[in-house]
């Protein structure tokens, strides 16, 4: 589903840092770095600054490959001094077998490592929480893309909608939480009149209240 994730970060050596470490316990490397942005994948970090805020209080979850690797990601978040917001431990809440561990960021946004029956294949993001003041009309946007995007509607709650994809999803938040700013997510599209299409619909959709959203074919635009 997801092309790429962004992070804004305030700090973005030490964002940087935390990110190598952690992501490394799942192993997963980094696949380049340079004066504009790291990444490790479908994740991006960039520097903040400008009209480019910091990304703050956003949930993200990473496919660990197993128990152990979940376990071994919070061990070095924690051993090297970043905040611990969950030891590793089953989530029945969620799922049946679902294993995480949580930690914060720099910027203080919730990571996570999870292993369940339905983790991602072929990307390393498994799952975003955003929060949003207004549920119903951050719902409506995304069901207006959702076409343009890959998206279908997932599990609905009081307090949330989830958007499912090929093996990822996001849950927009709404249970007194603040709202997650600063975050882009960008969509692959297979062609350029899919692109146009997309732009067209969100612009009648009207702005998203958290994030920039973007769509464009790979190698194009």
């Amino acid at each position: 589903m997801f092309d790429h994730v962004t992070i804004h970060a305030s700090d973005r050596g030490a964002s940087e840092r935390f990110y190598g470490i952690v992501l490394s316990r799942l192993d997963i490397a980094p696949t380049s770095a340079d004066a504009g942005c790291a990444s490790w994948n479908d994740l991006r970090i960039l520097a903040a600054g400008g009209e480019r805020p910091a990304t703050r209080n956003l949930h993200v979850g990473f496919v660990a490959p197993s128990r152990a690797h979940v376990d071994e990601f919070w061990r070095a978040g924690t051993d090297a001094g970043y905040a611990d917001a969950g030891a590793p431990g089953e989530c029945p809440q969620y799922t049946p077998g679902y294993y995480g561990a949580f930690l914060r960021d720099p910027d203080g946004n919730s990571v996570e490592a999870v292993d369940h029956a339905d983790t991602r294949r072929g990307g390393n993001i498994d799952h975003l929480w955003i929060g949003v003041r207004d549920l119903d009309a951050a719902t409506a946007f995304y069901a207006a893309i959702a076409r343009y995007t890959g998206l279908h509607r997932g599990r609905l709650w009081e307090h949330g909608t989830q958007f499912r994809g090929a093996w990822a999803t996001f849950s927009l938040v709404a249970d007194g939480r603040p709202p997650t700013e600063g975050l882009q997510m960008a969509f692959g599209a297979p062609d350029r009149q899919t692109v146009r299409e997309f732009h067209a619909a969100a612009l009648a959709a009207g702005s998203d209240e958290t994030s920039c959203v973007n769509l464009f074919v790979r190698g194009v635009c």
